[in-house]
């Protein structure tokens, strides 16, 4: 059977596709990242784990927002974003960029931070972190949108030894639902 021959609803030792592809995504057990945007006064960060390098040379990342979050809202006017490495020991700023949304706390007050290029928020407690311009965005390819950065800055130096993965944040609520537009 050919690809196109495949039926609507794919079929994979009596497991469906969707089921199936949830499985294999958990066993990649991404890293989460907390995200910071900022226009002028208006800033906000949120817990992230669809990120990735797309390009090498120019170096590119690419970051998927929740179109719920407000960072959302901030990043589409935003010409920089931050994007911070958290550690498994970070457990509660991921709760707090996670779990708590924008739209009725201030993240950023319960945390130290410094403004970065473009006055996008850096978090203190996570130096493992890099910024970059937006180059590119795209919508309406699912509840998510497309955010790709040109890297400008980067800092290494204080990496953590482990970082915060998907599996040891299940326990957070996220502050708005999958389903929830703004």
């Amino acid at each position: 059977m050919t690809a196109s021959e495949a039926p609507p609803e794919w079929q994979a030792g009596g497991v469906d596709a969707g089921s199936a592809f949830d499985e294999l995504v958990a066993a990649m057990d991404g890293a989460l990242v907390v995200v910071t945007a900022a226009t002028g006064d208006d800033r906000d960060g949120c817990l992230v784990g669809f990120h990735s390098q797309c390009s090498i040379e120019p170096r590119r990342y690419a970051v998927w927002l929740s179109k719920a979050n407000r960072t959302h809202d901030i990043a589409r006017r935003a010409r920089h974003l931050a994007i911070h490495l958290v550690g498994r020991d970070d457990h509660d700023l991921a709760e707090l960029f996670g779990g708590e949304t924008g739209d009725d706390v201030d993240k950023l007050a319960q945390c130290d931070w410094e403004p970065g290029p473009g006055g996008v928020p850096l978090l203190a407690r996570c130096s493992a972190r890099f910024m970059g311009r937006v180059v590119e965005s795209a919508s309406g390819i699912g509840d998510h949108d497309l955010f790709v950065l040109e890297i400008t800055h980067a800092d290494g130096a204080d990496v953590p030894d482990a970082l915060l993965r998907l599996s040891a944040a299940t326990d957070i609520e996220p502050g708005h639902g999958p389903t929830e537009r703004r």
